[in-house]
């Protein structure tokens, strides 16, 4: 009997588990993907479509289960379950990177001085108990006055003064500035592009008022909001004569002072005496050389007087 037509129409019918293809398929176990790298066959696509998609289908999955089954397994209460491998395809980001995260400003006041952050140790010793105790937290050392059964008061306290409260209060401020430090930081990492623009704002508004106007003549910017709360003084028109003398004097003073600040100082190498204006003490305000002439006619006089008196004798 001959059976070779039943095997072929049964091989036509089922096919061989093993699929070859010119260039291997790549297999993800991991993401449960096949790749198949082989040019399309033109002829078989455009004489039926449908049929070709078919049999590529086909062909993926049958490398992809033929890949599973060779994966280790463990029970389930469903069945034998198949262990997956790590996936080897590199998949794109579906977002974007994160940002770095914003430093606070005792993080870039420490890079900048370069100091290096050490940890605490949540335990510290304490020498009265001679044990390690809680630094924060229930029973903590910075709770040690508002727990002590006796607390040394000072001598000039009030009547009232409560050391406990005092601390308490003391630790609260604390926290609390903490906390407001914290959400200053978290609403500047939130919102960088608005801390920034206030930043801008503040320093805008900063070189407005430098000018004789405050900012009134000045070009405005797109956008930008009005300033409030900015206003020059003027100095009335009509004054009494004791007001207007008080600003002359004031504004002579100020001159003065002035005049003084841009006066050449001498240099630390020169003598400390100020020889012109000895001599200008010394003349009586009438100048080096009429003091030497006076010096040199004294001593003339000086030495004929001496010369006269000598012949009388």
């Amino acid at each position: 009997m001959d059976v070779s037509n039943i095997l072929a129409s049964h091989a036509a019918k089922y096919q061989s588990v093993t699929v070859e293809k010119e260039t291997p398929l790549d297999v993800d176990a991991g993401f449960l993907t096949v790749t198949d790298p082989n040019p399309i066959d033109e002829e078989s696509y455009n004489e039926n479509l449908e049929e070709h998609l078919q049999s590529l289908a086909r062909d993926g999955v049958q490398a992809l289960l033929a890949s599973l089954f060779t994966l280790p397994t463990r029970p389930s209460p469903d069945g034998p379950l198949a262990q997956l491998p790590p996936p080897t395809t590199q998949l794109p980001r579906a977002k974007p990177l994160p940002q770095p995260k914003p430093k606070t400003k005792w993080e870039a006041f420490a890079a900048a001085k370069g100091i290096q952050k050490k940890v605490r140790d949540k335990k510290v010793w304490d020498e009265e108990k001679q044990e390690w105790v809680n630094r924060w937290g229930r029973h903590g050392k910075n709770k040690e006055v508002e727990d002590q059964w006796i607390t040394e008061v000072p001598a000039n306290a009030d009547v009232d003064h409560d050391p406990r409260k005092v601390a308490r209060d003391a630790r609260k401020t604390r926290i609390a500035k903490n906390e407001k430090k914290h959400a200053q930081n978290v609403a500047r990492a939130a919102n960088p592009r608005d801390a920034r623009k206030q930043e801008i704002d503040k320093t805008l508004a900063t070189t407005r008022i430098s000018t004789a106007s405050m900012g009134k003549f000045d070009r405005k910017l797109e956008g930008e909001k009005k300033m409030r709360g900015v206003k020059r003084k003027f100095e009335p028109t009509e004054k009494s004569v004791d007001e207007e003398a008080k600003a002359s004097l004031a504004l002579l003073s100020r001159l003065d002072s002035d005049a003084k600040k841009t006066r050449r100082e001498p240099p630390a190498e020169e003598s400390v005496l100020n020889t012109r204006k000895a001599v200008r003490f010394a003349s009586k305000g009438r100048g080096a050389l009429a003091l030497a002439k006076e010096a040199a006619g004294g001593r003339s006089s000086k030495g004929s007087k001496g010369r006269r008196i000598g012949g009388k004798r």
